[in-house]
Formats: C-alpha cells, sequence, structure tokens
C-alpha cells in the first residue's frame, strides 16, 4: 500500500526487453535497506524489486509484465520509460508509518493526457483528459493518483478533470518537467472503485 507522497526520484539507467521488461532504477535510497521482493512504486506502478545494488551507486531493478506495460506509460511513444527518464519513487507503507495522504495499491488503472497547463502564481492548474470508462470514478474533492502523487481533484467535466499542483509538489517529484499532451499513471480512489462495484451488482 502507498500513500501517493513522492519520497524518491528514481533515474532509469537500464532497460532490457527479453518478452518482460527489466528496468535499473537509481535511487537514493541506500541498496542495502532494500529488500529482494519489496514493493516500491515507481511514477504509481507497484513493482517488485528484483535485484539490488551492492556497489557504491544505489539501484534497484524491476520486472515489468506485457500487462503492465500496455495499461502504463512505460511504453508510451512521447514520455515512456527510456535511459534517462525520470520517475516519482515512493517505499510501501510500513506499520505506524503517517498516512498522510489517500490510501493506494499501485494498481494503475489507465492513463490520463495533460490536455492544458497553467501558471496561477506559484501553483500550476492541470486539465486531464480520462477514458470514458474511468471517468465516473472521478469526483469533485475526491482524490486520484497521477505519476504516483496523491492530489485532489478540483473539477470534473465529462471525461475531464482538473488539479492544482503547488510549488513543493513541483519541486519534490518530477511534475516540473510535465507537459501538454504527455500520458500520466492514473489510479482512482480505492473506495470509489468500491462503492461503484456496489451499484452495479444486482441482488
Amino acid at each position: 500500500m502507498f500513500t501517493g507522497i513522492v519520497s524518491d526520484i528514481g533515474v532509469v539507467s537500464k532497460i532490457t526487453n527479453n518478452g518482460d521488461v527489466r528496468a535499473r532504477i537509481n535511487c537514493n535510497y541506500p541498496s542495502k535497506d532494500i529488500d529482494l521482493g519489496a514493493s516500491i512504486a515507481c511514477d504509481g506502478i507497484c513493482l517488485t524489486v528484483v535485484d539490488r545494488g551492492i556497489e557504491e551507486k544505489n539501484w534497484f531493478e524491476v520486472d515489468i509484465s506485457a500487462e503492465t506495460v500496455s495499461r502504463t506509460t512505460i511504453s508510451a511513444p512521447n514520455n515512456g520509460w527510456t535511459i534517462g527518464r525520470k520517475l516519482n519513487l515512493e517505499r510501501s507503507l510500513k506499520v505506524g508509518d503517517e498516512l498522510g495522504c489517500h490510501i493506494g495499491s499501485g494498481h494503475v488503472d489507465g492513463v490520463a493526457k495533460i490536455k492544458s497547463m497553467l501558471v496561477e502564481g506559484d501553483s500550476t492548474r492541470l486539465t486531464f483528459e480520462v477514458p470514458d470508462d474511468l471517468a465516473r470514478f472521478i469526483a469533485s474533492k475526491g482524490s486520484v493518483s497521477l505519476n504516483g502523487t496523491s492530489l485532489t481533484v478540483n473539477e470534473v467535466e465529462k471525461n475531464t478533470f482538473g488539479v492544482n499542483l503547488i510549488s513543493h509538489t513541483k519541486s519534490e517529484t518530477t511534475w516540473d518537467k510535465a507537459q501538454i499532451h504527455d500520458l500520466v499513471n492514473l489510479e482512482i480512489d480505492t473506495l470509489a472503485r468500491y462503492v461503484a462495484r456496489l451499484t452495479d451488482v444486482e441482488y
């Protein structure tokens, strides 16, 4: 489980593709403190650590299935995972950790596209377009996870919604590099998912 509070910015340093994708991500987490099998959210995608650095440089490696690649921004044409790509990172929650934002699973539901960006003082207002089948799960003043960052929804109109990025969020994440038409990983609020399921089921 994750909170959507980014704790590090990683950099993709190696990618191999042998059916599934294996990615090496340089980070500031001490490699010795990363357990094999641990879960780390990489741009909001929950991935399992399969190897880690034992030298001076801190890094970890993850295997990514074809299913995950197809549902996320990993293979996005304009801003997919390539060498040098920066990623928002968050280690999984432990008992006793502060729950500073909303709870997320790291299971990406789909991708959203940045439609517009407007600077308002020190903040930036972004508007996203989402697939029609996910739009119904997004509500004004609700929460979404975008590239692993927990954000509050300002407004919703049909299949678009807006959020506001404060300067601190931009400086501590990869959002300062965002551009119009970028694709981002979207995870809807878990509560919205279950409420929708309950309303769909006939008893």
